[in-house]
C-alpha cells in the first residue's frame, strides 16, 4: 500500500487495551447466556420435580448438602442472579468500552481528514464539492464508527453465542439439534443475498446525502442573492427534488432492512416450531426432560438470534464499507502542491521581486485550451503594479501563481529570483499577503478576524492597520468597536466595510508582495484613493499587485499589464499605453465616456 494512502490500524493502535478489553466483556455476557438456560432447566426438572434422578454427581451432591428441596431451588435461583449480575458487568463494560474505542477512533479520523482538506490545493478542492467533503467529515465518519462501536459489541459475542449455544444444543439432544442443518443454511443464503443488494444501494443513499448537503450549503449561504431575485419557491422545488432523490435512495437501502428482518424471524419461529413439535414428542415419549427442552429451546432462539446479530453487523458493515470508500478517496487523493521537495524550505521572501517565464496553465489538464499561455513578465520589488483586463481574461489566475495556489503547467514563478515550488509554503505564503476577489470574513468578532493577519499584534497596531484600510473610522462608530461581533462570512456589514477589513487584516501581515484582487470595486473612489496613498507610505518596500476593473485604479501605477484571453498584450505606464496598445485604449475611453455621462446625469438631476 502506498505511504500515502489510509491505514485504518493507525486509529486502533492507540486505543488498543479499549478494542481489547470491550470484547472481553462481552465473553463474559456471553458465558451468562449460556449458562442461564441449563441452571433454568435444573430447577425445573430436579427442583421442581423433587427427583434427583439423572442429576449431575455435583448437583446430587449439592441436593444432599443442602438437605431441603426449598434451599436447593433457592441456591440455583441465587446461582441465576450472580450470572445476572456477571451478565450485567459484562455488558455495561463492553458498551462502555466499545463506546470509548469507537469515539476515540472516530474522532482521530475526523481530525485527519480535516487537515487532509486543509492541506488540498484549489486543484484538488475543485474534485470534490464542498458539500461533499462536509457528508465525508461527518456523517460518513458516523457511519464509521457506529459500525466499529457494533463491531467491538457483536464480533465476539454473536460467534460466542452461536458456538456456545450450538455446543450447548448438541449436548442436549444431538437428534433435535438437526433442525440447525436446515435453518442455519437456509439464513446464511439470506444473508449472503441481503449483503450482495444491500451494498450499492447505501453507497447511492451517500451520495445522495452529498447532493442533499451541497443544496443547503449553497441556498444558505447565498440567501441574500435568493431573496434580492425573489427565488425562494425556484430554491424549495430545487430541495425538493434533491430531497425526494434522497428519500427513493434511502428507501431502496431501507427496504433491505424492512425485508430482512420479518424473514429471519419467519427463519426463528420455524425452527422453534419444528423443536416443539419434535422435543414434544421427545418429552411425551420419556426420552427428553422438560427442563432440557425449555433450555433447548432457549438456546435455538439464541443459535439464530446471534446470526440475526452477524446479519445485522453485515448490513452495517455494507453501509460502513460505502462511506469508508469516501473517506479512503478524500485521504488518499495526492495533493499535488507540496513543499516536500523544495530546494529552499527555510527561506523567506526578502525583496518581492517577481518573474514569470513562459508560463502557461490549464485547470482540466486534458483541455486544449490554455487559461494562461506563454506568460512572460518582471516585476520589480517594491514597485505598484496594475493588472486589467476583461472578465475572464486570466488576471486572478495570473496573480495565484504567485503563491502557489495553483501550479503552473509549462515555466516556472521566481521570487527573488528563487523558483516558487523551491520555498516552503509557509514562508512563500507568509510572504505573500492577497485580498481575494470575494471577501471572506468569518465568524466571530472584528478583532478576531483582523488578527488572522497578525496575531500577537496589539491593539495600537491593529487600529493603524485598519486607519490605513479607511477601516477604523466605521469600526469605531459601532457600539461594541472592534468587539462587534460578525455574522457568519460578514453578513452584518456592508460590501465596502468587508473589503476594507479584509485590506486591513492583509496590511498587518506586512507582506513583501500585497496582492489586491478587485478588492476596491465596493468602495467609492475617494475612498479607494486614500488607501492607496497610504500604501505608498506603510508599503513602500512591498511590491503592489492591483487587479482591477476601474482603470482609475491602476492610472498611476509604475507599471500596468494588460492581459487578454490568457496573453499579456501590453506592458507600460498609463501614458505609455494609451498611445501604443489599442485595448487599453478603448477600455480607458468607455470607462471615461461613461463616466462623463454620469456625471452629465447627475448634473442634470441637481439642476431639476
Amino acid at each position: 500500500m502506498p505511504k500515502n494512502q489510509l491505514k485504518w490500524r493507525k486509529y486502533v493502535l492507540p486505543y488498543l487495551p479499549w478494542f481489547i478489553i470491550g470484547p472481553l466483556c462481552m465473553i463474559v455476557e456471553v458465558i451468562g447466556e449460556v449458562v442461564m438456560p441449563k441452571l433454568l432447566a435444573y430447577i425445573i426438572d430436579f427442583g421442581v420435580k423433587h427427583s434427583m434422578e439423572d442429576a449431575p454427581a455435583w448437583l446430587t451432591w449439592l441436593y444432599d448438602f443442602l438437605n431441603t428441596d426449598s434451599a436447593f431451588v433457592v441456591a440455583l435461583a441465587v446461582g441465576m442472579v450472580l450470572t445476572a449480575l456477571l451478565m450485567m458487568i459484562g455488558g455495561v463494560g463492553g458498551a462502555y468500552f466499545g463506546a470509548k474505542a469507537s469515539v476515540n477512533f472516530a474522532a482521530d479520523l475526523r481530525a485527519d481528514i480535516y487537515r487532509k482538506v486543509q492541506k488540498f490545493s484549489f486543484s484538488n478542492i475543485d474534485k470534490f464539492n464542498t458539500g461533499s467533503l462536509v457528508t465525508r467529515l461527518t456523517n460518513d465518519v458516523t457511519q464509521v464508527q457506529n459500525f466499529v462501536n457494533t463491531l467491538l459489541r457483536m464480533a465476539l459475542r454473536s460467534p460466542g453465542m452461536l458456538i456456545g449455544a450450538f455446543i450447548m444444543a448438541v449436548t442436549l439432544n444431538s437428534q433435535l439439534a438437526l433442525v440447525l442443518a436446515v435453518a442455519i443454511p437456509a439464513m446464511l443464503l439470506v444473508i449472503f443475498f441481503f449483503i450482495r443488494v444491500g451494498f450499492p444501494r447505501f453507497s447511492a443513499m451517500q451520495e445522495k446525502v452529498d447532493g442533499l448537503n451541497a443544496n443547503v450549503q449553497e441556498n444558505m449561504t447565498n440567501v441574500r442573492v435568493v431573496k434580492s431575485f425573489v427565488r425562494e419557491e425556484h430554491e424549495s422545488e430545487r430541495f425538493a427534488a434533491t430531497n425526494a432523490d434522497l428519500k427513493r435512495a434511502g428507501r431502496r437501502a431501507m427496504m433491505v432492512m424492512v425485508w430482512m428482518s420479518p424473514l429471519m424471524t419467519l427463519f426463528m419461529n420455524a425452527s422453534i416450531g419444528a423443536v416443539l413439535w419434535f422435543g414434544g414428542n421427545m418429552v411425551l415419549d420419556g426420552t427428553m426432560l422438560v427442563g432440557d427442552l425449555t433450555s433447548f429451546i432457549t438456546y435455538i432462539t439464541q443459535i439464530l438470534s446471534s446470526l440475526m446479530m452477524v446479519t445485522m453487523l453485515f448490513m452495517q458493515a455494507s453501509r460502513a464499507m460505502a462511506s469508508g470508500r469516501r473517506i479512503k478517496a478524500v485521504m488518499n487523493e495526492e495533493i499535488d502542491i507540496s513543499d516536500l521537495t523544495a530546494a529552499f524550505p527555510d527561506k523567506k521572501v526578502d525583496r518581492g521581486d517577481i518573474e514569470f517565464r513562459n508560463v502557461s496553465f490549464r485547470y482540466y489538464k486534458n483541455s486544449e485550451g490554455k487559461v494562461l499561455d506563454d506568460v512572460n513578465l518582471r516585476i520589480p520589488a517594491g514597485s505598484t503594479v496594475g493588472i486589467i483586463g476583461s472578465t475572464g481574461s486570466g488576471k486572478t489566475t495570473l496573480v495565484s501563481m504567485i503563491p502557489r495556489l495553483y501550479d503552473v503547467d509549462e515555466g516556472a514563478v521566481y521570487v527573488d529570483g528563487v523558483n516558487v515550488k523551491d520555498y516552503s509554503l509557509y514562508h512563500l505564503r507568509e510572504g505573500v499577503g492577497m485580498v481575494l476577489q470575494k471577501n471572506v470574513l468569518f465568524s466571530g468578532t472584528i478583532e478576531d478576524n483582523l488578527r488572522w493577519g497578525d496575531g500577537d499584534a496589539d491593539m495600537d497596531t491593529l487600529r493603524a492597520a485598519a486607519d490605513s484600510a479607511q477601516a477604523d473610522s466605521f469600526i469605531t462608530s459601532f457600539k461594541n468597536g472592534y468587539q462587534s461581533d460578525l455574522g457568519q462570512g460578514g453578513t452584518n456589514v456592508s460590501g465596502g466595510q468587508k473589503q476594507r477589513l479584509c485590506i486591513a487584516r492583509a496590511l498587518l501581515k506586512k507582506p513583501k508582495i500585497l496582492i489586491l484582487d478587485d478588492s476596491t470595486s465596493a468602495v467609492d473612489t475617494a475612498t479607494e484613493a486614500r488607501i492607496r496613498e497610504t500604501f505608498r507610505g506603510s508599503l513602500k518596500d512591498a511590491t503592489k499587485i492591483i487587479i482591477a476593473q476601474r482603470i482609475t485604479s491602476v492610472m498611476e501605477a509604475d507599471q500596468i499589464i494588460v492581459v487578454n484571453e490568457g496573453r499579456i498584450t501590453g506592458v507600460g505606464d498609463h501614458k505609455s499605453l494609451l498611445e501604443t496598445n489599442v485595448e487599453y485604449k478603448e477600455i480607458y475611453d468607455s470607462q471615461m465616456e461613461a463616466s462623463k455621462t454620469q456625471q452629465q446625469n447627475n448634473s442634470g438631476e441637481v439642476t431639476a
